[in-house]
């Protein structure tokens, strides 16, 4: 709080225009940490871009690699997804879709349990020396949940969706 007060642009209105665009930048730094440090998931997207040594701003995301099972079962679902739709997806259909979405939607949710619990936990405990090994399981793990996310989305489209129309699929 304090830090944000400091910083705030309003406070700085008597001082040059200098010293304004620096609290403007300040105040947006200050912003930007306090949301990263809000967000247990952010918080170790941005670790894994700090011990990585990249691009630590907001909007520079770890770049998913997922791994090649995976990729063949989110090809799988949307296999699914577009013959469940070749037939207009009708209630069958979406009831499909829906179950699909909602086992995916819980193995998202264990992906990030297991990112904001056991694996933050290995990471507070683990020595210098195994920071590397676990930055690698960080990202495999996130990698899992952004593919996740993508074919949720998907799949969220399809069920948004009136009966018999076509949808547009995000791309990976």
């Amino acid at each position: 709080y304090d830090l944000s007060r400091r910083h705030h642009p309003d406070f700085q209105q008597a001082e040059s225009p200098e010293v304004q665009a620096r609290a403007l930048e300040q105040s947006a730094l200050v912003n930007t940490a306090y949301r990263t440090l809000r967000d247990p998931i952010a918080r170790i997207e941005y670790l894994v871009r700090l011990e990585e040594g990249r691009e630590t701003r907001e909007g520079s995301p770890v770049k998913p690699k997922a791994p090649p099972e995976l990729l063949q079962e989110m090809f799988e679902v949307q296999e699914m997804l577009e013959e469940a739709k070749a037939g207009g997806l009708d209630a069958s259909g979406r009831n499909g879709v829906a179950a699909e979405r909602e086992r995916l939607a819980a193995r998202c949710r264990e992906e990030e349990e297991r990112l904001t619990g056991s694996l933050a936990a290995e990471w507070d405990a683990a020595p210098t020396a195994d920071r590397p090994r676990l930055v690698t399981v960080l990202k495999d793990v996130l990698a899992r949940r952004a593919y996740l996310r993508t074919v949720i989305d998907d799949l969220d489209a399809a069920l948004a969706e009136p009966e018999d129309s076509d949808v547009t699929h995000h791309r990976h």
